[in-house]
């Protein structure tokens, strides 16, 4: 065999084991962000053998951010932070590059190469920025009762988290699938109203809202945990 097809042979072999070694069996450990403003925002950094050590910025992008924000149960990627935004880490580079598509659920599902002989410094640690756990919302209803005549309007407060991709606020039944009211929101806001207008008595019930974010890779509605529910009776007076 020609010497420079050996080479390129044994180069994209070095490549390949690279890539199986870095999270094989027993290999990975788990995950964790540090020196971040809040838990959920800071330097990756990974477990191989059981030891710690950052990842390379090489290719560093919002799909892996995604994975990563997912994994730890962060909410969505609101940026992927390259060059040591967080602080330089310490100790080995555990890996040169990621590459993710943005739907894996776990960091191990992606491809990743261990870090050899490349030109990476702790001064090229990735970080992440997530969006955090998203709040419950509070619903109520504002009204001194809870018990209405059919034909009324039943007015509902749902209050939310101010974020800046906050989308629309929903009002649920119970039981129903689709909303039954929906009201666009700003990320000023911190509370919205509902209203369910001209009630009749199959109405009656346990309500709950919920809001949406845009967020994730690509960009999709993520919807918030439900609020706690509230009752309403409804008869014919």
């Amino acid at each position: 065999m020609p010497r420079f097809l050996r080479i390129i042979l044994t180069g994209l072999l070095a490549v390949l084991c690279d890539g199986v070694e870095a999270f094989g069996v027993g290999a990975y450990g788990g995950m964790r962000i540090v020196n971040g403003d809040h838990h959920c925002s800071g330097r990756v950094e990974v477990n191989l053998h059981e030891k710690w050590g950052t990842i390379c910025d090489h290719d560093w992008d919002l799909r892996a951010a995604s994975v990563v924000c997912s994994e730890l149960g962060c909410g969505f990627a609101e940026s992927a932070s390259r060059g040591a935004e967080f602080g330089p880490g310490s100790g080995m580079i555990a890996l040169r590059s990621v590459h993710c598509k943005g739907h894996e659920s776990r960091l191990i599902h992606c491809d990743a190469f261990i870090n050899r002989n490349s030109f990476c410094t702790h001064q090229n640690d990735a970080g992440v920025k997530c969006s955090g756990t998203l709040m419950e919302p509070r619903l109520s209803v504002l009204s001194p009762h809870f018990v209405f005549s059919a034909g009324e309007s039943v007015h509902f407060y749902c209050i939310i988290q101010p974020r800046d991709r906050i989308s629309n606020v929903h009002l649920y039944k119970h039981g129903v699938d689709t909303p039954l009211v929906t009201q666009s929101a700003d990320p000023t806001q911190i509370g919205v109203s509902l209203v369910l207008s001209d009630v009749e008595t199959f109405q009656q019930g346990s309500y709950s809202c919920q809001y949406n974010i845009r967020g994730g890779f690509p960009p999709h509605p993520i919807r918030s945990p439900p609020s706690h529910p509230v009752n309403i009776t409804v008869g014919r007076y």
